[in-house]
């Protein structure tokens, strides 16, 4: 959720504070009777059943009236806001990668790869060409994109070479293999991100010209950009990063896919040259000793496994946003906050990121240090 959006006060639209309800129809039927209900009285018992039906009656207009609130709205809720200002919730998508094809030799015609020709690392996972590769005659081989079978990030992460089965064969082909990464699957579009694009439609109905609406953009182009950072290092000349979610760079597929969707002729103005990299990425190492209190010795199992998952947590944290300073003292207030007595830092050291910039562990060293008296 933005930050102009979490620091909206909170609203309550009706008051459902079940000791005033209580209070108030208990009041109302001793002064239209003029009869005093014990704690025992029946009537008082129903007066109450009735109370806690009417609490919860508050409760889910309370509700309601959120759900109509860009901040609070969920599920279909936030699909019927989006509507408003013509911004869709990102569908799934599934992952793309390059594909050559190897011929056994060269061929006096032209070679043709047919459209949904299917490959395969072995595991089920199918790719498929999104349209016929054309080998013309004298050469050996060609590329051509294709798309995951399956939606979602199923398909991520299949480095150059592994997907080197073809599943439908092919006269004269000799070998194949994906020549990119292959990235972009993604579920449906989460509610958070969802919400952060509602919030950023009006950027769009600029032109991109304003850093807003390139980042609108771009993150428009995928349902697994994170975070990105748009900025102009000279004159005409517009730099734009994306961060995918979980602190991953994105390849050049991905990169590919922004760029076209920012180059679109109703998107980027005319004058302006964009350039879509990936972040330049900052190495950091962890290397940290904490000590328990005595008192707390009996829980020092628990301690160290809490320790542990906030160490992985900050890891996290930290390489989920670009220009995110390398920082010691959440390190240390993540582990304090775990049940650690002290903490001694011996790596990292504080560092400044600029925009473009992410910071990433490549090496973590935890270590118990003992127990110690208060």
């Amino acid at each position: 959720m933005t930050s102009k959006l979490k620091s909206l006060p909170e609203i309550v639209f009706v008051d459902a504070d079940a000791s005033k309800v209580e209070s108030y129809i208990l009041s109302e039927y001793e002064k239209i009777t003029g009869r005093s209900l014990a704690k025992g009285d029946p009537v008082r018992l129903f007066l109450l059943t009735n109370a806690a039906v009417i609490i919860l009656l508050l409760n889910k207009i309370n509700e309601t009236g959120k759900q109509n609130l860009l901040r609070y709205a969920s599920g279909n809720n936030l699909d019927h806001l989006g509507a408003l200002v013509g911004v869709e919730r990102i569908a799934a998508t599934a992952a793309v990668t390059t594909m050559q094809v190897t011929l056994s030799a060269e061929l006096g015609n032209s070679t043709i790869i047919p459209v949904g020709t299917r490959f395969t690392a072995g595991d089920n996972v199918f790719f498929a060409l999104d349209a016929p590769m054309i080998i013309k005659a004298g050469q050996t081989s060609g590329t051509g994109n294709a798309t995951c079978l399956e939606t979602g990030p199923k398909g991520n992460g299949y480095i150059a070479g592994q997907l080197k089965t073809l599943v439908d064969p092919v006269p004269y082909v000799a070998s194949v293999a994906n020549i990119t990464t292959s990235e972009g699957g993604a579920d449906v579009q989460d509610d958070d991100s969802y919400r952060e694009d509602i919030h950023g439609a009006p950027e769009r109905f600029s032109t991109a010209g304003p850093d807003g609406a390139y980042a609108y953009h771009a993150k428009r182009a995928s349902a697994k950009i994170a975070d990105i950072t748009v900025w102009s290092p000279s004159a005409g000349i517009v730099e734009v990063r994306p961060l995918l979610t979980g602190g991953e760079l994105p390849g050049e597929e991905l990169l590919n896919q922004v760029k076209a969707t920012l180059d679109d002729k109703r998107v980027r103005p005319l004058t302006d040259k964009v350039t879509v990299l990936a972040p330049e990425v900052v190495n950091y190492a962890i290397d940290v000793s904490y000590y328990i209190d005595r008192d707390n010795e009996t829980q020092a199992g628990a301690i160290q496994s809490a320790v542990n998952k906030a160490v992985n947590d900050f890891v996290l944290w930290q390489k989920s946003k670009l220009g995110r300073d390398v920082n010691p003292s959440e390190l240390i207030a993540r582990i304090m906050t775990a049940g650690a007595k002290r903490v001694a830092v011996a790596a990292p050291a504080y560092a400044k990121l600029t925009q473009t910039q992410v910071a990433i562990c490549t090496d973590t060293k935890v270590t118990l240090g003992g127990i110690e008296d208060a």
